[in-house]
């Protein structure tokens, strides 16, 4: 299979929300694929949304077989214009294990850098995270807030995209986004 990273096409904004809202519900649940759906729409509506940093991964055909958004972020009001948000990454389910997700966030690291942002911040599961280079934030002290829901301190993770931005990025990670702040 042939596979290629590139920026979303606009025109794919109704089939990316489909294949994150099947990803999640198949591996967490309805209610899960809805609030990620809708944190994709209310990311893209923001002003931290950045069209070339939302990606997906192609098959031969064209179709979207991958997803990753990472969109700007800041930490005490500080760090917007060099921090990312990796949220949500998803990819179908039948293709999985498969290094597409590497693929997909290799490009987009490198993309994200060359555009100057320097660290990326993401919430998930350690296991799946370190090996593309992320750490446990706490320990470069980026600390989870009020808004952020953690089942463990190593899953808000950080990863620097340019040398030495982790020697100076700090402060404390609050979610803006509604459907965020439901939970």
């Amino acid at each position: 299979m042939i596979r290629t990273p590139m920026t979303m096409p606009a025109a794919q904004k109704d089939e990316t929300l489909q294949l994150v809202n099947d990803v999640f519900t198949a591996h967490e649940s309805a209610a899960e694929g809805a609030i990620v759906c809708r944190l994709v729409e209310e990311i893209r509506a923001s002003s931290n949304h950045i069209p070339e940093l939302e990606l997906i991964m192609a098959d031969e055909a064209g179709q979207a077989i991958a997803y990753a958004m990472f969109s700007r972020f800041h930490l005490n009001g500080q760090y917007a214009d060099e921090l990312l948000l990796l949220t949500p990454v998803a990819v179908k389910t039948e293709l999985q294990r498969q290094h597409i997700s590497k693929e997909l966030l290799e490009y987009g690291f490198d993309r994200a850098a060359k555009m100057g942002f320097s660290a990326v911040i993401v919430e998930g599961g350690p296991h799946n995270y370190r090996a593309r280079g992320f750490v446990t934030a706490a320990d470069h002290d980026i600390l989870p807030g009020k808004t952020v829901h953690l089942p463990a301190i190593e899953c808000l993770m950080v990863k620097e995209l340019l040398p030495g931005a982790l020697g100076r990025i700090r402060g404390t990670v609050e979610y803006e986004y509604p459907v965020l702040l439901e939970e």
